[in-house]
């Protein structure tokens, strides 16, 4: 299977197992991370580029104060979850625990 392979519901479900505080929502691994105020959001905000720079994978990305809301799919595998956004996901969640972010994925707008 390669990078670009959509992952099952199965696979997604055994990934999701170490990517406490994110969720599969509407094709995409998604989570809100709340930070202390706007300056620590866009540090994450920041460090979340760094990695999408490193994977060449983007994400969607909403930024509401010290809220930021994170959506990672892949569009050549028709906007599924992919191992790539797994690995972005999971990078992004070590970024978000070095600046002292708290996952909310239950603010998430589709949960």
């Amino acid at each position: 299977m390669g990078e670009n392979a959509a992952l099952s519901p199965t696979q997604i479900e055994a990934e999701l197992e170490r990517l406490p505080g994110w969720r599969h929502v509407s094709g995409a691994l998604a989570t809100v991370y709340r930070l202390r105020g706007p300056a620590a959001a866009l540090s994450l905000i920041a460090a979340v580029g760094e990695v999408a720079e490193e994977l060449n994978h983007h994400p969607d990305l909403d930024w509401r104060y010290n809220r930021v809301v994170l959506r990672f799919s892949t569009h050549e595998a028709g906007s599924a979850v992919t191992s790539t956004d797994v690995e972005a996901a999971h990078r992004c969640m070590l970024r978000a625990a070095a600046l002292d972010a708290v996952a909310q994925p239950e603010r998430l707008p589709d949960a």
